[in-house]
């Protein structure tokens, strides 16, 4: 790739001139160097997570509704998107407190999950058929790849003889000597979705944030606890038996709970800490699993907790940019939602539809692949309640077997990024300079105004992601790409009502386009 693409953003500072108003004069330019590659892009998903278990079982029409909105690459008669193109789908495999209900000591049914496997050591193949529905329905959108987790072994495994811990430590709720029986029945899943319902999973998860302290107290929902030395052997008998049955699915570790958990120990010892290094460094003779077969050389991490101040949402990611470097490892993120910390928008509670977590997530995105250099980024819930942790709002009936779902700015703002950066899609550097030629260091991120990333898909089509975190709007213009002019489609969205990826404008190299205030905005060529 060659050449280079020229963005000039302009402010509002209009010099007087007799007979009229010059042009806006621009207060930076954007430059973004087609010749300086960065990560290879994989996918964007969500989780099925506590939810499709039940709207996977609602009227037909409305679960094509929400597989639309999910999965759907199609533009209506208008050319704007029908959806966000998720192009990963992540299935909670379950642990089986739905079969032991109460007595599983997670409060709501909502949390609770089915298992494939019986007590007697056979499987039903009829369980979790919501969730199976939307592999299906994802799948007939064009989502080719799939991931499997756990949050917990199934409950005939555990040490309590359940799926949430119960504040029995910070060791894995498994029994000794079923370790082989957890990586048999992993494996048995992987095979038996495959079978019975033409998904294959590409990815599993053994082990679900087994760092987080969380994970230690239940009983509020499914979840295990782990130390590296626990994850490390789990994740190589699960190798063997994937090499036995000639399987090619990749297991991946360690959906680390927080970044500072990858780094060092965060709220915990070493046993759990320095995962990176425990995982990807030979010296890390106990837990290196960096010539286990199966196993890719690449972090899954999730993005809560540090996402405050402002100076650490940057500052953490580029440290731990340093330390995969350093290993050579590759990364994830592999979840978030709002937790109690991101006061700067109220914290969890409380469904939004604004703009308001919309931008804000949007900004975590952006430092995700920016500054972590994420080439994946996968949202916690597709659907949930009245909280802020889904992408989608579901009102349930009182039976669970219909209800009405509502869309949100926060859906429509991931897909700004996951319509439009298609799998393979490579990331290219971008430069920023003042008014009079001088490099601005990280230019391409103004946490309160303008943050620019940019790829180029495998077709050879450009996009350019653009968050106007301000309040007031901002003016740009592109060069030409390799000496040619480009025409460019312009999407926003906006708390304007009906501008959810809303195809506003089309505009050739050198004109000026204008981001309203609290807006994002991707430009795709044509």
């Amino acid at each position: 790739m060659k050449g280079k693409v020229f963005l000039a953003v302009l402010g509002f500072l209009y010099i007087g001139m007799a007979g009229g108003c010059s042009q806006p004069a621009p207060d930076l330019r954007y430059q973004i160097e087609v010749d300086k590659p960065l990560q290879t892009m994989e996918h964007f998903g969500a989780s099925d997570a506590w939810s499709m278990h039940i709207l996977g079982l609602w009227p037909q029409e409305k679960q094509n509704q929400i597989a639309d909105w999910l999965f759907s690459t199609e533009n209506d008669a208008n050319g704007k998107p029908k959806g966000i193109g998720l192009s990963l789908w992540r299935f909670n495999v379950g642990a089986g407190s739905t079969e032991q209900g109460e007595a599983s000591q997670i409060g709501s049914s909502w949390m609770r999950t089915e298992c494939f496997l019986q007590a007697d050591g056979t499987y039903d193949w009829n369980k979790q058929q919501g969730q199976r529905n939307f592999l299906k329905l994802a799948k007939e959108r064009g989502v080719t790849k799939f991931l499997a987790f756990l949050n917990s072994p199934p409950v005939y495994y555990t040490q309590n003889g359940l799926a949430t811990n119960t504040g029995r430590g910070g060791t894995a709720n498994l029994k000794p000597e079923c370790y082989e029986k957890y990586a048999r029945f992993l494996a048995d899943v992987v095979e038996g979705i495959e079978k019975h319902d033409g998904i294959k999973f590409n990815y599993i998860c053994p082990f679900n944030e087994p760092d987080g302290h969380w994970n230690w107290v239940g009983p509020k929902q499914e979840g295990s606890p782990a130390t590296n030395r626990e994850v490390a052997r789990t994740v190589r008998l699960l190798s063997r038996e994937f090499v036995n049955r000639k399987m090619d699915t990749q297991i991946m570790v360690n959906e680390s709970s927080d970044y500072r958990c990858m780094l060092r120990t965060h709220q915990t010892d070493w046993q759990r800490g320095y995962q990176i290094q425990a995982f990807f460094c030979p010296d890390s003779v106990d837990t290196y699993l960096g010539d286990t077969p199966n196993v890719p050389r690449l972090m899954l991490g999730h993005s809560y907790w540090t996402t405050t101040p402002l100076s650490e949402l940057r500052a953490m990611r580029c440290q731990l940019r340093e330390a995969l470097d350093k290993y050579n490892v590759g990364f994830w993120q592999s979840e978030t939602c709002i937790m109690g910390n991101d006061e700067e928008i109220g914290g969890g509670h409380g469904f939004d539809r604004t703009m308001k977590t919309a931008l804000y997530v949007a900004r975590i995105i952006h430092h995700d692949i920016v500054y972590a250099g994420a080439k994946s980024w996968q949202w916690w819930r597709a659907i949930g309640g009245d909280y802020k942790d889904g992408l989608i709002r579901e009102y349930t009936d009182e039976d669970l077997k219909d209800g009405r779902v509502e869309d949100s700015k926060l859906m429509w703002a991931l897909g700004n990024y996951s319509r439009f950066i298609r799998p393979g899609a490579v990331r290219l550097s971008v430069s920023a300079f003042d008014q009079a030629g001088n490099l601005i260091p990280g230019g391409d991120t103004d946490q309160k105004g303008l943050m620019c990333s940019a790829y180029q898909n495998a077709d050879g089509s450009y996009a350019v992601v653009l968050i106007n975190y301000a309040q007031e709007d901002k003016e740009f213009s592109i060069n030409k790409i390799n000496g040619k002019k480009t025409r460019w489609q312009v999407y926003r969205t906006s708390d304007v009502e009906g501008e959810d990826l809303l195809p506003v404008e089309k505009v050739k190299s050198g004109k000026t386009v204008r981001i309203p205030a609290r807006s994002i905005i991707t430009l795709q060529s044509n």
